[in-house]
Parts: C-alpha cells; sequence; structure tokens
C-alpha cells in the first residue's frame, strides 16, 4: 500500500507537534511508518509495545497531525485503521542556540540500540571548509539522502541515514571571545 500520494514535506511548527516528536517511542512509531501504512496491531508489533499503549502514542501522533488513517477496511466486525506518515519527511525549526536537536539524540538512541553485530558505518570528520564549500557539502549531502530515500524499498530491511553538518562553538566563543 504506497504512500506517494502524501505531501513531500510537513514543516512541524507547533510546541504540541514538538512534543509529539520529542518521545522516543513516538519517534519509533513513525520510523515503522515511514515507508507503508500499519495498524495499531502492526506497529504494537514492529515496536514492542503493548495495542493500548500502540493505541495511546498514534492517537497523541495523530492529534499533533503527524500522522493521519490513509485506509480503513472491515475485519470480523471491527474496523482497521492503517496509519501512515503525513509527509514523506518532517521538517523540524531550527533548535536554537544550545538546544538540542531531538532527531539526533534519537538517532543516537537508535544507533545505541541496534545490534552491536549488525553493520554499522559511523564517522565523525572535523572539516575547515569556506562558506561555499560549506554550503556546497550541505547540498551534496541532502540530495545524496533524498536520492536514496527515493530508492528505497519497504520490502528491505530499515536502514537509517543521519548527518549534522555544522560550525561548533569555539572554545574562545564559549568564554565570551577570551583568548
Amino acid at each position: 500500500m504506497p504512500t506517494d500520494d502524501l505531501p513531500e514535506t510537513f514543516h512541524v511548527t507547533t510546541d504540541e507537534q514538538l512534543r509529539a516528536l520529542s518521545n522516543l517511542t513516538r519517534h519509533r512509531i513513525m520510523a515503522v511508518l515511514r515507508f507503508e501504512p500499519a495498524t495499531i496491531t502492526q506497529i504494537a508489533g514492529r515496536v514492542g509495545l503493548a495495542k493500548g499503549s500502540s493505541s495511546y502514542h498514534v492517537r497523541l501522533l495523530e492529534r499533533a497531525g503527524l500522522v493521519k488513517v490513509v485506509r480503513t477496511r472491515k475485519v470480523r466486525g471491527v474496523t482497521e485503521r492503517y496509519y501512515a506518515m503525513a509527509a514523506q519527511s518532517l521538517v523540524l525549526p531550527d533548535p536554537g542556540e544550545g538546544g538540542p536537536d531531538v532527531l539526533m539524540r534519537h538517532a543516537v538512541a537508535d544507533l545505541e540500540a541496534a545490534p552491536a553485530d549488525g553493520e554499522r558505518h559511523v564517522r565523525m570528520a572535523h572539516l575547515r571548509l569556506t562558506d561555499e564549500q560549506f554550503a556546497e557539502l550541505g547540498e551534496r549531502l541532502q540530495a545524496l539522502a533524498d536520492e536514496y530515500r527515493k530508492l528505497s524499498d519497504p520490502s528491505l530491511p530499515d536502514a537509517s541515514l543521519v548527518f549534522a553538518l555544522f560550525h561548533p562553538t569555539r572554545h574562545e566563543q564559549a568564554e565570551g571571545g577570551a583568548k
């Protein structure tokens, strides 16, 4: 059941939406819904939750407008709802100076929870770039992520790609400009 007809992006703008996304369980539910719709039972099984807990978290995401029902069907007299993300990708506001980025915190938690014997590619590189090089690298990373997202096949195992390109605070900036 493809979700190609969903909008390309959803801009997270409200405190309710940010609170909904700040929870690791709801982040993992969103990951389940990334490529294909799922029922509460399917979500609960994939995330390892009781159906009641899964339902609670999905309702919060739905109220915040982050997920929606994309299909229903009757099964033995009960209406089964299939949920999907409200868009193919989410755009979060800048966390602001000193504010932790919720996606990075969740990505680290997911990495820590991933099987240690699984294949991983984790790297940190410190670069010195001109403003133009910095902008170009950011655009290339976005384009590469978009290219591979379009190649994604829901029948294959999940893989997560997270990157952060930023200018860290220099030691003298953190201490008020003293050298």
